[in-house]
């Protein structure tokens, strides 16, 4: 998936029947890697309670990452590696495991943030994966249509959840977020979602290494009109514009095309309320509330 997001000038990704594969492929990736845990596990002379209480989680948890329900993180792998002297064995699994907790369409896109030095992104629709509450992430995935499983749901939040690591991440990256306003006013999950929603942004919204942004609805211009985006820069200062729509995604690489959409951006940015007035709107929302 590297190689291809590096090299391509236009990579896409969908979740037809191609998408419905390869998300079945990482199941199956995760299948794998749960029956290799069980397997050293019962090898080590450990019943899943003690191994758990090691590893720091119930006999519960244990035995539903065995039996491929639920994905644990780079880190509980590691720990599971070393507590059962897997001798890297559990670790050659990493990488695979980690991509599988993703919807294949944006698979590539979350390998670039892991990377990203800089990250700008606008949206018309709702708030940023990363800047949803779980609670708001559960609403979110529970309206698909067709519904997905309660086991995809539970990956998909854990999953997104682990991306926003990215706001304490070392070195810091700068990361900023315009929004149109229509998208503070949609009660999905409720009015206690949506509050709590409202006040994750403001608490976000006052890192130093973040700004948030709001597009009024009665503003007469906008240079967003094509729709949400996202632009990321890594190292080296290489931009790639993601954009995804009806579970279909594109990542384009093309330089030229990226530094366009980044000059797009700071238009928008401009036509957007300043990041300390769109803070003071958020606020006059939760009081309307």
């Amino acid at each position: 998936m590297t190689e291809q997001v590096n090299v391509d000038d236009e990579w896409t990704s969908d979740e037809g029947a191609g998408g419905h594969a390869a998300d079945k492929a990482g199941q199956g990736v995760v299948a794998a890697f749960g029956q290799s845990l069980k397997t050293l596990r019962v090898r080590a002379g450990l019943d899943r309670a003690e191994f758990g209480m090691r590893l720091g989680y119930s006999a519960a948890t244990v035995a539903s990452y065995e039996q491929g329900r639920r994905i644990p993180s780079p880190r509980t792998i590691d720990r599971a590696d070393e507590i059962l002297g897997a001798d890297g064995l559990l670790r050659l699994w990493k990488e695979q495991v980690e991509r599988a907790q993703y919807p294949v369409f944006f698979q590539g896109m979350a390998v670039l943030e892991k990377e990203a030095v800089e990250l700008l992104s606008y949206d018309t629709l709702v708030v940023k994966g990363l800047l949803q509450t779980e609670e708001y992430m559960r609403a979110l995935l529970g309206m698909r249509r067709p519904p997905l499983d309660q086991e995809t749901i539970e990956q998909r939040v854990a999953a997104r959840l682990s991306r926003q690591d990215i706001f304490d991440r070392r070195p810091t990256p700068l990361l900023s977020f315009v929004m149109d306003e229509s998208v503070l006013h949609r009660w999905y999950g409720g009015k206690a979602v949506l509050r709590g929603q409202l006040e994750h942004l403001l608490l976000i919204g006052e890192k130093r290494n973040v700004e948030i942004q709001v597009m009024p609805l009665r503003r007469e211009e906008s240079a967003g009109v094509d729709g949400p985006f996202t632009v990321v820069t890594q190292k080296g200062g290489k931009k790639f514009v993601y954009a995804e729509a009806q579970g279909s995604s594109t990542l384009q690489t093309d330089p030229d095309r990226a530094t366009l959409v980044a000059a797009r951006y700071g238009i928008i940015r401009s036509q957007a309320l300043s990041p300390r007035e769109s803070l003071d709107f958020i606020e006059g929302l939760l009081r309307s509330l």
